[in-house]
């Protein structure tokens, strides 16, 4: 059986044997072989051990922006859950948002709302807008669980289908390595495996709308990710460029879905 057959096939049977979940707005069915108890306590730990090793941004006016728009963002998120009746996929979240100083431009979403935007990005995001645009995709990849998909799909491929209490007490370090490229979770800790054009498509589609809903206009997202287009094989520093494709298809696309945010947002009064 050819290898790309195999694992479609190997996917199909744990579907079917285990659990999928459905990812919200989409409604695309997925791959969950991990409990989402199980999630947060790791990402809980994981996110802990990253923010003592890393340096956390000196600019209070950069950490107050990114904390104010990330909780903008949150309340966004929670109100469409409950409106939608999935407020128990927020169940164990304990939202946390910080800066570190770091020059990759970059930013990440951890289970439970474990937030880091480094310092890199910021001048690429320019303000408050851009901010949003970049913290709504990325929260988006965590509600839609695209790192517990590509966990479970890790689990399956490349350890022989271990759980993931057996796989950390047998091959801690591989199973680390395995979580950090799973979540983006930075370039020195080993070649980040891009999220899929489907992933992406998704997490871009549910962060327009959390970020409507926030009171940020839609229509601002195009501008950053011709931003991002344009600084795209500028800078080996552009960790954020290399798991996040930015290229016209995908602008398209957004345009595409702006219609749909629309009818979500709700202007801010500054």
């Amino acid at each position: 059986m050819m290898p790309r057959i195999r694992f479609i096939f190997i996917c199909v049977c744990a579907c079917l044997l285990s659990s999928c979940a459905t990812v919200p707005i989409t409604g695309r069915t997925q791959l969950e072989l991990i409990p989402a108890n199980t999630m947060l306590s790791m990402s809980f730990q994981q996110y802990d051990d990253f923010l003592k090793n890393h340096k956390l941004s000196a600019d209070s006016a950069q950490t107050r922006m990114v904390k104010t728009v990330g909780e903008r963002i949150q309340g966004a998120v929670e109100e469409y859950m409950t409106e939608h009746g999935l407020s128990a996929r927020l169940n164990g979240y304990v939202w946390e948002f910080n800066v570190v100083e770091n020059e990759e431009a970059n930013a990440w979403c951890m289970p439970g709302g474990k937030v880091v935007v480094y310092t890199g990005i910021l001048p690429i995001t320019q303000d408050e807008n851009g901010l949003a645009v970049v913290l709504s995709h990325e929260i988006a990849h965590a509600i839609a669980r695209h790192g517990d998909e590509r966990m479970s799909q890790g689990l399956l491929t490349e350890m022989g289908g271990f759980a993931l209490s057996t796989a950390l007490e047998q091959k801690p370090e591989k199973t680390r390595a395995l979580w950090m490229t799973a979540f983006g979770v930075g370039a020195n800790l080993g070649v980040i495996l891009p999220y899929s054009r489907l992933h992406e498509n998704e997490a871009d589609h549910l962060g327009l709308i959390f970020m409507a809903m926030a009171g940020y206009d839609p229509h601002r997202a195009v501008a950053f990710w011709e931003r991002m287009a344009q600084q795209k094989g500028g800078s080996a520093s552009l960790e954020f460029l290399s798991t996040h494709p930015s290229d016209q298809t995908r602008i398209n696309k957004i345009l595409a879905t702006i219609p749909e945010a629309m009818k979500y947002y709700k202007p801010r009064s500054y």
